[in-house]
C-alpha cells in the first residue's frame, strides 16, 4: 500500500452518528443503500454481510469499513445473540483520491482497544450533542483516519518474522503471567538465543524489555480509565509487587502512578 492517507475535508462533513445493538438469533438487517463511510465493530455471535452480491464473514473481535453506494445485507448468528457497534460518517462529497484510498485498505482488521476507546467517547458525547455538532464530527473523522493507520499496524506485523508475530501475540494475551525468555522460547518453538536475535531485528528491542513496556502500557491505561487501586493494577498486569510496579513506570513514563492518574491517556501519549 503507497498511501494510507485519506483526505476528506473537515467542512465535506454532514453529519457523525455511533450506535449500538444487539440482534437475536436468526437476526438480519437489510438490504440498504449504505450512504456514509461506516465501521461496524462486532463484539459477540456471527454477521454475514453481503455487499453487491459479494460475502464477507465478520468474526467477534473484528470490524469491518463499508463506503457508500453500495447495497448491502445482514445476517447474524442463528444461535446466539450478535452484539455489534458502528461510527458513520456522513461527507458530502469524496474525491477520487479518497475514493481509491478507501478501496486499496482491507476490509476487515481486528477490533484494537483505540478504536474501542473512541466508539465510548463518540456514544458519551451523543448524549449530549446532535449528530452535526463539532466535536461528534472531529471524532467521526478521527475514526476513519484511524482505520488506515490500524491497517498499516497490521501490515507491518505481517511482515515480521512469524515466530515473533505469535510471540507478540502470546505476551498481548498473557501478559499478567510470569513470564521468562525461557518461556517465551518455548511458546515460540526457537532457542532463547535464537528467539531474542529475532526480535533485536524485527522489533528493536528484547522480548523481556517489550513485555515490561507492554504491562506499563496496559498499566496505563488502567490508571486513566478504572479506579482500581495501584496495588490491584500491579497484581492485573503481572508485576511483582507494588514498589516494582512504581519503580517501572516512572521509569518508562517518567512520571509516577498518582500523576498518571490525574492525566487523560490521550494527553499521556502525546
Amino acid at each position: 500500500m503507497s498511501n494510507n492517507n485519506l483526505n476528506i475535508p473537515f467542512d465535506s462533513l454532514e453529519h457523525a452518528i455511533a450506535g449500538s445493538i444487539v440482534y437475536p438469533p436468526g437476526g438480519r438487517f437489510g438490504p440498504r443503500i449504505q450512504q456514509d463511510v461506516q465501521i461496524v465493530m462486532l463484539y459477540t455471535g456471527e454477521m454475514n454481510v453481503t455487499i453487491d452480491g459479494r460475502h464477507i464473514q465478520v468474526l467477534p473481535g473484528q470490524l469491518i469499513l463499508l463506503k457508500p453506494g453500495h447495497e448491502e445485507t445482514f445476517i447474524f448468528s442463528k444461535t446466539e445473540q450478535s452484539w455489534h457497534r458502528w461510527i458513520a460518517v456522513h461527507v458530502t462529497e469524496l474525491s477520487d483520491e479518497t475514493r481509491k484510498t478507501l478501496y486499496q485498505l482491507p476490509e476487515c482488521l481486528a477490533l484494537t482497544e483505540e478504536m474501542n476507546r473512541l466508539t465510548d467517547l463518540m456514544l458519551a458525547v451523543l448524549r449530549h450533542v446532535s449528530n452535526d455538532d463539532s466535536a461528534i464530527l472531529s471524532l467521526g473523522l478521527a475514526a476513519i483516519h484511524l482505520y488506515p493507520i490500524e491497517s498499516k499496524r497490521v501490515l507491518l506485523q505481517k511482515e515480521k518474522h512469524p515466530a515473533v508475530y505469535a510471540t507478540l501475540t502470546w505476551i498481548h494475551e498473557h501478559y499478567a503471567e510470569e513470564i521468562s525468555l525461557e518461556k517465551l522460547a518455548v511458546q515460540s518453538n526457537l532457542s532463547a538465543e535464537h528467539l531474542l536475535r529475532l526480535f533485536k531485528t524485527n522489533v528493536q528491542s528484547t522480548p523481556i524489555h517489550y513485555l515490561w513496556e507492554y504491562r506499563v502500557n496496559k498499566s496505563v491505561e488502567l490508571l486513566t480509565s478504572t479506579g482500581l487501586t495501584v496495588s490491584e493494577i500491579a497484581h492485573r498486569c503481572g508485576f511483582k509487587t507494588s514498589h516494582h510496579f512504581a519503580r517501572l513506570i516512572k521509569k518508562f513514563t517518567g512520571k509516577t502512578a498518582t500523576e498518571i492518574r490525574q492525566l487523560s491517556w490521550s494527553d499521556l501519549r502525546k
